[in-house]
Parts: structure tokens; sequence; C-alpha cells
């Protein structure tokens, strides 16, 4: 028996975008990169977990409100287009699923492996409650 792989350029197919992977940015660089207003923190957790305790300076955007097909104006109101927009959740896992639905609106987006909890221990502040 002969088994047939084709490739999606080969049928005329696109092929599927990459899934978005951890950004290798550091930390410190993430840090800095806020500090100067060159990026924007953005917490992909629901809002009972952002009322429980987030980052200072990090603005919400929860993934469930980004897979119910938020409207591009609402996102740019959390994030603009012209900065990279770090995203970050509980542990890391909801972000790369954020990060997929940012990038097909044009975002430079890069997701952060650490979650919320590892972020503090980095020296990120706690909002205060």
């Amino acid at each position: 028996m002969r088994v047939a792989i084709l490739c999606c350029a080969a049928v005329g197919l696109a092929a599927p975008a990459p899934a978005a992977e951890h950004t290798k940015d550091s930390t410190d660089a993430v840090k800095k990169a806020v500090a100067d207003g060159k990026a924007v923190l953005v917490d992909v957790r629901e809002k009972a977990e952002w009322d429980d305790g987030h980052l200072k300076d990090a603005k919400l955007l929860p993934l469930s409100v980004l897979q119910a097909g938020a409207k591009a104006e609402d996102v740019a109101k959390v994030a603009p287009k012209d900065k990279i927009v770090y995203l970050h959740c509980a542990a890391g896992g909801r972000c790369l699923k954020a990060a997929d639905a940012l990038a097909k609106l044009g975002y430079d987006v890069r997701p952060l492996k650490p979650g919320y909890a590892d972020l503090l221990k980095a020296g990120f502040e706690a909002a205060p409650k």
C-alpha cells in the first residue's frame, strides 16, 4: 500500500500559521521595555484572578474575551499597536493562545513563560489592593 503525503502548497492550501512560542526576552528586558514605555504588560487571566492580585502597570485582557471575538478597537484600548505586547497568565499556557489571537490582529506580541507568581518573584511589583 502506498501512502501519499502532500504538503499544503502542493494542493493549493495555505499552510497553517505557526503557533505562538514563549518569548526569549529576559524578565529584566521586559521590565525595562515597560518602564521605558516601549511595551505594555497584559494579563490574560480571568477577572476573578486579576481581582485576587495583579502586577502593577499591567492591563487586563482575559483570554475568554479574546476568544469570544473582542473588537479590534476594544483591544487597542488595552494594547496599543505601536508597542510590544508582553502577555502573562498564571502559568504560561493561556498567554500562548492569547498571543495567537493578537498576532492575527497585527500585534508584536510576546508571551511570557513565567506566570503571575513567578513574575512577582522576578521583581515585578504587585499592584496595591
